[in-house]
C-alpha cells in the first residue's frame, strides 16, 4: 500500500499544473490534486481527488471535481464532468468582463473586474486557471475569503454567472443598447448634443450669454 501511495504521489507530481489540449479544442487544466484516505477494517485506503477546469477560450468554461485511486483515472473523471456542466460568459471585445461582479460560495468571496487592454490576468492560481481556460486575457480578480481552491473556483463560476452582455440587458428591459448608457456627443466646437441631435438647454444659454 505504501509503494501504491509512493507511484501515485509521483504520478500526482508529473500530472500538476499541466494543461492539456484536447481534440475538440477544449483544453483542461489541473487546478489541484489531494491525496484522501479512507479509514476500513484492516487499514486505510487511499485515493486522489482532483479539481480540473476546462475551457474553449472563447468563452465557454467548466469545473469538475472527481476521485479515484490513480491519479489519472481521477484527472480523466473531473475532467467529464466539469465539460458536461460548461457554461457561456459573455466578453466585451474579446478579451475583458463587461462589468464588475462578485462572487460567493461557502466561506470564499471573490470579485472580479474588467480592465483595460494590456492589463493582462492579474489573479491568483485557481483564478488564473479560470480566465485562461476561459479566454480573458484582462481582468482583476481579488480572493477575500477562503483560499480552498475548491471555494476559489465556486465562487468565480458564481460570480461568471451573473455577468451579462449589454445587448442581453436591453433585450430583458426592451431597451435598445444606447439607451442604456444614455451617453452625449460632444463635438469639437464644445456644444453639447442631447438623445434628439440639439444642442442642450444649458449649452443654449452658454451659447447666448456670450
Amino acid at each position: 500500500m505504501a509503494r501504491e501511495a509512493r507511484e501515485g504521489g509521483r504520478g500526482r507530481d508529473r500530472e500538476r499544473g499541466g494543461d492539456r489540449d484536447a481534440d475538440d479544442g477544449i483544453i483542461d487544466k489541473l487546478v489541484t490534486i489531494n491525496r484522501v484516505a479512507k479509514v476500513v477494517k484492516g487499514g486505510r485506503r487511499f485515493a486522489f481527488a482532483a479539481l480540473v477546469v476546462v475551457g474553449d477560450q472563447k468563452g465557454r468554461v467548466g469545473y469538475g471535481a472527481g476521485k479515484a485511486r490513480e491519479v489519472p483515472e481521477a484527472i480523466r473523471k473531473a475532467t467529464e464532468r466539469a465539460k458536461r456542466g460548461m457554461i457561456r460568459v459573455p466578453m466585451k471585445e474579446g478579451r475583458t468582463l463587461h462589468h464588475d461582479v462578485a462572487g460567493h460560495y461557502g466561506a470564499g468571496n471573490v470579485i472580479l473586474r474588467s480592465a483595460t487592454a494590456g492589463t493582462g490576468i492579474i489573479a491568483g492560481g485557481p483564478l488564473r486557471a479560470v480566465f485562461e481556460t476561459l479566454g480573458i486575457g484582462d481582468v482583476v480578480a481579488k480572493s477575500l475569503g477562503s483560499r480552498n481552491p475548491h471555494n476559489m473556483v465556486k465562487a468565480a463560476f458564481a460570480a461568471l454567472q451573473k455577468c451579462a452582455s449589454p445587448r442581453s440587458v436591453a433585450t430583458r428591459r426592451g431597451k435598445k443598447v444606447p439607451e442604456l448608457f444614455g451617453r452625449r456627443d460632444v463635438p469639437s466646437g464644445g456644444a453639447v448634443t442631447g438623445p434628439s441631435g440639439g444642442i442642450s438647454p444649458p449649452a443654449q444659454e452658454a451659447t447666448a450669454n456670450a
